[in-house]
């Protein structure tokens, strides 16, 4: 269990970070206990799309994988990304990604500092 949370929390400060840092990534809403509580929610959907729809993903694009080594993960990245966006959308939640693009560069940057703050964060359950 606390491993989960540890890793929703770093999902959610990835996903701060990018809506910090790229116009085309918002989070809108009144007070910061809002975005707050927003991008808690925003990142399980997120840990939910990786942890089901990913996997698949990954499974039926294996030969780019294997062609690209390895650098088709960005765009796997980018798509869960902007299905994360579409879903928030759906559930009525104030985040949204606009362009494939701007996926790819916030999937990066996720990618980046999720990885930071795993390093620095406890992973034990």
């Amino acid at each position: 269990m606390k491993n989960f949370l540890v890793k929703t929390i770093a999902n959610a400060g990835a996903l701060a970070v990018a809506v910090w840092l790229l116009d085309k990534i918002t989070l809108t809403g009144g007070s910061t206990g809002e975005k707050v509580l927003t991008l808690i929610v925003v990142a399980l959907v997120f840990g939910l799309v990786n942890f089901l729809v990913k996997p698949i993903v990954t499974l039926l694009t294996f030969p780019l994988f294997i062609l690209t080594l390895g650098l088709f993960t960005l765009i796997v990245n980018a798509l869960m990304l902007l299905l994360t966006s579409w879903l928030a959308d759906k559930l009525d939640l104030s985040f949204h990604v606009e362009g494939f693009w701007t996926a790819v560069l916030g999937a990066l940057i996720i990618s980046i500092v999720s990885w930071a703050l795993h390093m620095v964060l406890p992973d034990e359950d």
